[in-house]
């Protein structure tokens, strides 16, 4: 069996927009959500900006009941909660009622860590002789699989429900486990995303890493510079972003508003060999990750209209850059038109990919590639590379066809999904 799969749901929590109205509002006038964190100055980061979401205690209501709100800490299953619920929302998709649950339906909704902040919060109330007093909310908050289980049991999804977890590439992962699931006929619709905590206790790691900047604590909308020539690092950002995916048979049966399809992709390793490690990628593996999902999807490389890049505003934009030249076989002129999410959030950690692929399957939706902003001043090797009117400063209405998403991960992983524009009736 092999069903064609197709997005009809889309969720998002993001630094510049809770909500797909929200969002696509903020993506389109190049809005960033980078603020001033007054917490991070407090505890002597380099970094004192970040993109955390705006979710009011009234909005979280709007999902939890007043009990679990007492209970959660954990903001990463909250963003990833609300997210998810969304998306199934927007899907025009019921929750089952009584004891039998929706069999059809699962999640993979993955996650970089989970309620550090609750485990912190725990350990610091008891020394080593009261372990056993952590709190009867901190393994459901800590686990793992918190976020797939909570939405699990507030959607009543009956088929697969669990969490992957692989750095920056889990979004994009998460999307193509679903689409594997329901592609060879194991469900019919399946909630795709992932989800990361906000604050010190996640961001503080890559502070001492020195990979954050320190450069804009003034001018935080202006921290995140993805391919600018005065990048100077990532600024750490959170939220969540989820997808519905669901067969084209499905999907065409009930009616359903159709975002995109996904017609495929690729995960990879570069095996930490060949100039690969734990933070820095191999690039031959890159290129095959690209190629590979760029023939598993039945396409030209000639065809593809939109890449929506992992583009982190480190030093390693441009090899980025380079690599999909390579393989793509484009460049120039030639090259598809090219933007960075992250020039407005930040960079979300596991949360991007799902947050980009939502942005990714709007832009398709909609015909129009949003701008990059903080990159007047390109970087050079970039603008050797591609035309610079390929990466847009301004918002341009163009009919998008094929899409390709990327993420590249801590551990040398790589996704790389490709998305086609779904004909409206």
């Amino acid at each position: 069996m092999s069903n064609r799969v197709v997005i009809t749901g889309l969720g998002v929590v993001s630094p510049n927009g809770v909500g797909v109205a929200a969002f696509r509002e903020a993506i389109k006038k190049g809005i960033a959500g980078i603020r001033y964190e007054a917490q991070m100055a407090a505890l002597q980061f380099s970094c004192c900006i970040g993109g955390t979401p705006d979710v009011p205690v009234a909005l979280q209501q709007q999902y939890f009941d007043e009990l679990e709100l007492k209970q959660l800490s954990s903001s990463g299953i909250i963003y990833g909660v609300i997210a998810g619920m969304d998306a199934w929302a927007d899907a025009q998709l019921t929750v089952p009622e009584g004891d039998s649950p929706d069999w059809d339906s699962g999640t993979i909704f993955g996650a970089g860590s989970s309620g550090v902040d609750k485990f912190r919060e725990a350990i610091y109330k008891v020394d080593e002789l009261q372990v056993r007093r952590l709190g009867s909310t901190a393994v459901t908050q800590t686990m793992a699989s918190g976020i797939s289980a909570y939405l699990g049991g507030k959607l009543g999804l009956g088929n697969q429900v669990t969490t992957n977890s692989s750095a920056c590439t889990t979004g994009a992962e998460s999307v193509l486990l679903a689409y594997e699931r329901i592609k060879h006929g194991h469900a019919k619709r399946m909630l795709a995303g992932s989800t990361s905590d906000s604050g010190p206790y996640i961001w503080g790691g890559f502070d001492a890493m020195k990979v954050s900047t320190f450069k804009h604590n003034d001018q935080p909308a202006r921290g995140s510079r993805p391919m600018s020539a005065t990048a100077s690092g990532i600024v750490p950002g959170s939220g969540a972003g989820a997808l519905l995916l669901e067969s084209l048979d499905s999907a065409l049966a009930r009616g359903a508003v159709i975002y995109a399809e996904v017609l495929g992709g690729n995960i990879n390793s570069g095996g930490q060999r060949n100039g690969g490690s734990m933070t820095a990628p191999n690039s031959a593996a890159v290129q095959r990750c690209i190629r590979d999902a760029v023939q598993a999807a039945g396409i030209s490389a000639a065809d593809i209209d939109l890449i929506n890049g992992h583009l982190t505003a480190t030093g390693k934009d441009a090899e980025e850059v380079r690599n999909w030249c390579e393989a793509l076989q484009r460049s120039g002129k030639d090259f598809p038109y090219l933007n960075a999410l992250k020039s407005m959030v930040g960079h979300c950690l596991s949360a991007s990919g799902s947050i980009e692929l939502v942005a990714t399957a709007l832009q398709l939706k909609e015909g129009f590639v949003f701008p990059n902003i903080n990159c007047e001043d390109l970087h050079p090797e970039i603008a050797a590379l591609v035309d610079p009117e390929r990466i847009p400063q301004q918002l341009l209405y163009k009919d998008i066809h094929l899409a390709a998403k990327a993420s590249f991960g801590f551990g040398d992983v790589n996704a790389c999904i490709i998305l086609k524009q779904y004909p409206q009736p």
